[in-house]
């Protein structure tokens, strides 16, 4: 099964429930009604048996007992939240079920997916709640995770295995993308300065928060690993004064940043480059990576430290922008097989093995997760207000897939489950940097520089 891909999913599902991020009931509504569905008619005939109901109380204690509720196909409802649960989920059949037992996160979103599975009281609303707990539960010890964990480690993630990943998610029509990122395409988390900020103002407002921290003058040389639609590329070169080549094995995302280059005048001082980061070459005053580390792969962190060592200039700086966790962790099996194969979210300890062994100087770390759980409102909300245009690009599995993927990850960046962290840094024997910090945080203008751009 593969939801992202579409040449995989032919318009051909049934169109099913569109359970879009509802508001929750009011606090003085202790137990949500049992309402009949419009997918009664997948439900299995047959009553729940008491090891049904049992398996159902044993996963959501093991999962830290939520703040959910869960309803059978016979309308048996099972909970183990100490206070009134404010979102269910309705499980249509017996299968369903025990599929979950065997890996909750593939099972539960493929079955939202297939429309097995409602979520009542909001999807993000759902997820938070249950994020909170598990969260706080040592899964370390559970033998799914330990597994997962160390297949994980044995995979690698050689060239070809990333371009194929990539294509899997990124190449899946740039006119699908349009529809909810900003105008420049920019797919990586926004940076507020000011929480009142339109998406397209604080995606800018991001690229020039990257931009000071590494330094960037006119005249300086970057090279960036994983340009996406060539946002940044395009801004460091435009309003920094700098030449930049940018990596990137998507296709797709390749033949969009060099039409915009070739519009706006950029060619000369932007090179796009269709090749793995990898094969970096050359000398560069700054090394940028925004989004990209998640692609990596854990045991090639220590080969991308060579890279970045290797192509900069004795006193280059560097900044890693990467989605990441709190203490190491496997990044759940659905996320992995059905939206980012191969993709890993680091600790800030995991990150190290970057830095450490070229003895590289860290020079700031920040963590903005709320801002991407902001970010992705923004994107959830714009997938909802353009669901005709998708509709007619994808089936409904693909529509709900998605539909779940930002909203689990809202729920994730809010809960603290996920973080998201620049980290910059130099050589170590780089004397040539900043004294304070002063020049990351001038005083903040909410205009946009699209206005600028001529």
């Amino acid at each position: 099964m593969n939801p992202t891909k579409s040449e995989a999913t032919p318009k051909h599902a049934p169109p099913g429930n569109q359970p879009g991020d509802q508001p929750p009931g009011r606090e003085s509504q202790a137990v949500l009604p049992v309402r009949s569905s419009s997918s009664d008619s997948l439900s299995t005939q047959s009553k729940s048996t008491a090891f049904d109901r049992w398996l159902m109380r044993t996963m959501l204690k093991q999962a830290g007992n939520p703040e959910i509720e869960v309803v059978l196909w016979d309308k048996s409802v099972i909970s183990t939240s100490p206070v009134s649960p404010r979102t269910r989920a309705v499980i249509h059949n017996r299968s369903t079920l025990y599929k979950m037992l065997i890996d909750p996160s593939l099972y539960f979103g493929d079955a939202y997916s297939e429309g097995l599975i409602e979520v009542e009281g909001g999807l993000v609303n759902f997820h938070e709640a249950i994020d909170r707990c598990t969260h706080a539960v040592d899964t370390k010890h559970f033998y799914r995770d330990g597994l997962r964990s160390s297949l994980a480690w044995l995979k690698r993630n050689t060239i070809d295995a990333a371009r194929s990943n990539i294509h899997h998610h990124y190449d899946i029509g740039n006119d699908f993308y349009q529809l909810w990122l900003d105008e420049q395409l920019a797919y990586t988390c926004a940076y507020f300065a000011d929480p009142e900020m339109t998406l397209e103002e604080a995606q800018i407002a991001k690229m020039d928060h990257v931009c000071r921290k590494v330094g960037l003058k006119t005249g300086d040389t970057v090279v960036e690993a994983g340009c996406g639609w060539g946002a940044l590329a395009l801004h460091m070169a435009r309003y920094y004064g700098v030449k930049v080549r940018a990596f990137n094995i998507s296709r797709e995302q390749l033949s969009y940043a060099r039409d915009r280059a070739r519009q706006e005048g950029l060619s000369q001082q932007v090179e796009f480059v269709e090749d793995d980061w990898r094969n970096i070459t050359g000398t560069y005053d700054a090394f940028v990576s925004v989004g990209m580390l998640e692609h990596v792969g854990l045991k090639n962190y220590r080969r991308l430290g060579e890279v970045i060592s290797g192509c900069l200039s004795p006193q280059g700086r560097g900044l890693i922008h990467s989605i990441g966790c709190n203490s190491p962790r496997t990044l759940d099996s659905w996320t992995t097989r059905r939206i980012f194969p191969g993709a890993h979210v680091p600790s800030l300890s995991e990150m190290m093995q970057i830095f450490e062994p070229q003895k590289f100087s860290v020079l700031d770390v920040e963590n903005i997760r709320l801002h991407y759980a902001m970010t992705l409102e923004h994107w959830l909300q714009r997938y909802e207000q353009n669901l005709d245009q998708v509709r007619e690009m994808f089936d409904e599995n693909f529509i709900r897939t998605w539909r779940l993927y930002l909203s689990a990850s809202i729920a994730a960046f809010r809960s603290g489950s996920l973080q998201l962290f620049q980290v910059a840094f130099t050589k170590g024997d780089n004397h040539e940097i900043p004294w304070t910090r002063a020049a990351l945080y001038p005083e903040e203008r909410r205009q946009s520089r699209r206005g600028e751009q001529t």
